[in-house]
């Protein structure tokens, strides 16, 4: 990904240029820069994240959320990064009364 010296748009590539979709500047490619590009493909998502073991006592912080099971007004959280690093992290709550479980992400 190459993002645009004039603008600061995102550039697009076209042959051996990456060219800027707003103002139309052009840069040369480099192939050996983009060989060494972090991508996140390929990499795997981690869809769950089990807090069953944890005592509630060591759950940590609380923060005004509903429960969505018995409409308590108290949460413990955490947060975690679990999917790629240019997302956000995830939120993960506990209900301090039911102890219902449930997240929150970004979109």
């Amino acid at each position: 990904m190459e993002f645009c010296d004039d603008c600061g748009s995102m550039m697009k590539t076209e042959g051996d240029v990456w060219v800027c979709g707003s103002c139309g500047a052009e840069k040369a490619r480099s192939e050996s820069a983009e060989k060494q590009a972090v991508t996140t493909q390929g990499q795997e998502e981690s869809e769950i994240v089990d807090t069953s073991e944890v005592d509630p006592g060591d759950m940590g912080p609380t923060t005004r959320e509903r429960c969505p099971e018995c409409g308590n007004e108290r949460a413990f959280y955490e947060m975690k990064q679990i999917r790629s690093a240019d997302e956000s992290e995830t939120r993960f709550f506990t209900c301090t009364e039911c102890e219902h479980k449930w997240r929150e992400d970004d979109h």
